[in-house]
């Protein structure tokens, strides 16, 4: 990502489609980037649990946006959680971080993808150069898996995809501060039924040592 960023001159922004999977995850993602690209958000997340719990994250997104004062559309989709379960299906009692987890990533940076291609076949005189994702923030998600699904998907639907660790150089303990300056709503799990569930899990065996 860096030597791509290094190329970048200030007068000519590449147009950039930023997954964003939550508000306080894309704090620090927006604040390194939007310097360098005219970027959009797309706001995209099928493995959330309920529609309550999509909306809520997609409206702190948009205003996450407004308190930045950034000037940056945020595309909401419609909620489709039963396209998180049909990639989940057989693969329910994978742990965190497993095969359901890669399935759910490829599922969101394939959708992010197809937009794009879409995008650019209708509106070719402001098409996305580059699209990415905010996941590689978080210290849960596997960077290289991220990078390795985005660049091969991106080939596949013909957009260039950026590749990141957003956690690296200290963004990560940035986005913890970002989200507490704009008193973000922040969740202790991803967001689908099974990451909740361990999450309880944990917090059970925890209190239960306690």
């Amino acid at each position: 990502m860096e030597s791509i960023l290094g190329e970048i001159k200030d007068e000519s922004k590449p147009r950039l489609l930023l997954h964003a999977c939550c508000a306080p995850c894309s704090t620090a993602v927006l604040e390194c980037l939007e310097r360098y690209f005219a970027i959009t958000v797309f706001f995209y997340n099928p493995n959330l649990e309920t529609e309550a719990e999509y909306n809520r994250r997609a409206e702190e997104c948009k205003r996450l946006l407004k308190e930045m004062k950034l000037p940056i559309s945020c595309i909401v989709t419609n909620y489709a959680h039963e396209e998180f379960l049909q990639v989940a299906r057989g693969l329910e009692k994978e742990p965190e971080r497993g095969r359901r987890c890669t399935a759910c990533f490829q599922l969101r940076l394939e959708e992010t993808a197809r937009f794009a291609q879409k995008w650019n076949a209708e509106h070719s005189d402001t098409p996305f150069d580059y699209y990415c994702t905010s996941l590689s923030i978080s210290p849960l998600k596997n960077a290289a898996l991220l990078n390795s699904l985005g660049e091969e998907i991106g080939e596949h639907y013909g957009i260039r995809f950026l590749p990141s660790d957003f956690k690296k150089k200290g963004r990560y303990l940035r986005s913890v501060e970002l989200s507490k300056q704009y008193a973000l709503y922040r969740q202790d799990y991803c967001g689908c039924e099974f990451s909740k569930a361990e999450s309880l899990r944990r917090k059970q065996e925890k209190e239960s040592i306690q």
